[in-house]
């Protein structure tokens, strides 16, 4: 699956919103869409992000406690020791104790990173960076742009000179991306769970991605807009593209990061001029719906020939190729070769299971003569 090929994509200025010129299509907006591969390095991205955390060291352990030993009808697990309390003779310690251990307590030296391939990395950002070029895959992960004039959204580099919020704000108003934003700012809300107290109180949802080339003040204007959040181009990373491993993010692009896409990832024939020796992963089959492409007027008319009897009667069993040698050789002549190969070794190793035999046999009636 891959966004639809357009050779130009329109233009908007950032006063007005209205088309102001073309720039031609990055061929990475042709890059395979692979919802596996953005998912799988999307997870182990998000697990390098973790901080490190164990039980501490001491716990379960913080009372004298030993245990009574046999005849006393008890278990032997460590008892707490002293009387007139609940707590005395309580067993201890153990991890199926109140108050025990856990079992094999958890340690700050875990192995918490994961190594990722970076041809792997790279395969996933730019599927990630496809799947934005897709009306329908942006809608689906809940962005509102039904609004706006088209998907990937250009603007004009006068967006990189941008000082303050209240410009910012009127940009995407006029490019119809602010929905986009009122979302965000009706969908936060209190957390539910400890995260309360530990300074992530509230939660919300995405808005648009700002990609910009050169920053001349566009992150400081953009960056108090709730759910915004702004990127260079050269630094795009798979989990601002794809929050979540879901593809489809709305990314604003300013007109010369847009136009960068081509020397920083390379086509899939050119060499990227950023990434040594980095070419963009090609398309298994140019059409991935097979089944129309089977059911096609030319693909039957060569699978069942005008006046043959499968016209007729499509559902008559035709003859098996792994059966009928003929019908194999019909559909791949160098199965001659294969079978006649297979034909000869067959015979090779029957020759030396004889002459071995032999070899077996001379050798036995030479111990009986001993």
């Amino acid at each position: 699956m891959s966004t639809v090929n357009r050779p130009v994509v329109n233009v908007f200025a950032a006063a007005g919103g209205a088309a102001a010129g073309t720039v031609a299509l990055p061929a990475i907006f042709n890059s395979p869409i692979r919802p596996d591969v953005v998912q799988f390095v999307h997870t182990c991205m998000a697990k390098n992000n973790r901080q490190p955390y164990a039980v501490s060291d001491k716990a379960g352990h913080q009372t004298s406690a030993e245990s009574w030993g046999t005849g006393r009808a008890v278990a032997r697990i460590p008892r707490v020791s002293g009387g007139g309390t609940h707590r005395a003779g309580q067993a201890a310690f153990g991890n199926m104790c109140r108050g025990g251990r856990m079992f094999a307590p958890t340690k700050t030296w875990r192995k918490w990173h994961v190594k990722i391939n970076l041809n792997q990395k790279r395969y996933a950002t730019a599927s990630a960076l496809a799947a934005t070029g897709v009306s329908a895959l942006v809608l689906a992960r809940g962005h509102r742009v039904a609004q706006i004039a088209e998907v990937p959204l250009v603007v004009s580099d006068d967006v990189e000179s941008i000082k303050t919020t209240r410009e910012a704000v009127t940009l995407l108003k006029s490019v119809n991306a602010f929905q986009d934003v009122l979302k965000v700012i009706q969908s936060r809300k209190i957390r539910a769970g400890r995260g309360k107290s530990r300074n992530r109180r509230h939660t919300q949802r995405r808005g648009p991605l700002v990609v910009y080339h050169t920053d001349n003040g566009v992150s400081r204007a953009m960056r108090n807009i709730p759910g915004v959040e702004i990127v260079n181009v050269r630094n795009v990373n798979l989990l601002q593209l794809a929050p979540g491993g879901h593809m489809g993010r709305f990314i604003i692009w300013t007109q010369s990061a847009f136009a960068q896409l081509d020397q920083l990832f390379g086509t899939t024939e050119e060499v990227s001029s950023l990434k040594s020796g980095y070419k963009l992963p090609g398309n298994m089959v140019g059409n991935s719906d097979i089944a129309r492409i089977i059911n096609s007027s030319e693909v039957q008319a060569a699978l069942r020939p005008a006046g043959s009897k499968y016209t007729k009667r499509p559902w008559t069993q035709k003859k098996n190729p792994l059966r009928n040698t003929g019908v194999m050789v019909r559909l791949n002549p160098y199965s001659v070769v294969t079978r006649r190969a297979e034909i000869l070794g067959a015979g090779q190793k029957k020759t030396k299971k004889a002459a071995k035999g032999k070899a077996g046999a001379k050798f036995l009636d030479m111990l009986k003569a001993d």
